[in-house]
């Protein structure tokens, strides 16, 4: 297993989490230096707050880690394509690079629908795609598969 792959089952992990609470199961790491100095899942249900994405939640635990919004020399790692909330985030925290599982079609905003790092600005981020894709992908699939068959149900 490949070091990008362990980080990904980190982020992993955290995404399960997010299920377990009946949030979307999405979860990012933040790593520095080979360490995971940050982890992060959905928590919009629980804080009933549209801003708790699991990149938001990890990039303000690393800051806190870090003592520092500048979180140059991190990579983040999450399930799936960040969107344009969290694409902002990630340019304004100047994480170096993220690695994503599986495209979000409808709020991707990496490559799906546009590609945010390429705004002008003082920071370029690069990113690469793909990683543990299907394990990624499967999860999220799962879940609103889920919720689509609990819907269904109580409508019969």
């Amino acid at each position: 297993m490949s070091s990008k792959e362990k980080y990904m089952q980190e982020a992993l992990k955290e995404a399960k989490k997010a299920e377990k609470k009946q949030e979307v199961p999405i979860g990012a790491v933040i790593v520095y230096n080979g360490k995971i100095i940050a982890r992060g899942h959905n928590l919009r249900e629980k804080k009933k707050n549209s801003l708790y994405h699991a990149e938001i939640v990890s990039i303000d635990k690393a800051c806190k880690k870090q003592k520092n919004f500048r979180l140059e020399d991190c990579e983040l790692y999450v399930t799936i394509e960040p969107c344009l909330m969290c694409a902002g985030a990630i340019i304004q925290s100047r994480i170096k690079k993220v690695y994503f599982g599986a495209r979000d079609p409808k709020y991707g905003a990496v490559i799906s629908s546009f590609n945010a790092f390429e705004i002008k600005s003082n920071h370029r981020v690069s990113f690469e795609e793909g990683i543990l894709e299907k394990e990624c992908s499967d999860l999220i699939k799962g879940f609103f598969k889920g919720l689509r068959e609990k819907r269904n149900f109580k409508n019969n």
